[in-house]
């Protein structure tokens, strides 16, 4: 999967980029999600391999996180999703569990 690069600058090989703002839709109704660009991009991949839309891709996070005793923002949870996911370990909320106490 290619990186997303800024254009037109000197550090256009450098992912870096700040986030985007893109509309999704959840329970019928449509909400913001600030997400970096290669976030977006790894969004959309983990759908398509999935063989989900964006939109119930991104529900499905949703739910997931509103589980949790103390849910993160959206984007957060899209984030750390997509993090175990390329780890492994996405899609039985251990993404969102919290450690134990030492």
């Amino acid at each position: 999967m290619p990186l997303v690069r800024a254009s037109g600058r000197p550090d256009a090989d450098v992912p870096y980029h700040p986030p985007v703002k893109q509309s999704v839709t959840l329970a019928g109704h449509q909400t913001s999600v600030s997400l970096e660009p290669l976030y977006w991009e790894l969004l959309r991949t983990a759908a398509q391999e999935e063989g989900k839309s964006l939109n119930a891709l991104v529900a499905a996070i949703d739910a997931e996180r509103l589980r949790v005793a103390r849910p993160p923002g959206l984007a957060g949870a899209i984030r750390v999703w997509l993090t175990m996911r390329l780890i492994g370990m996405a899609g039985d909320g251990a993404a969102l569990r919290p450690s134990p106490p030492e």
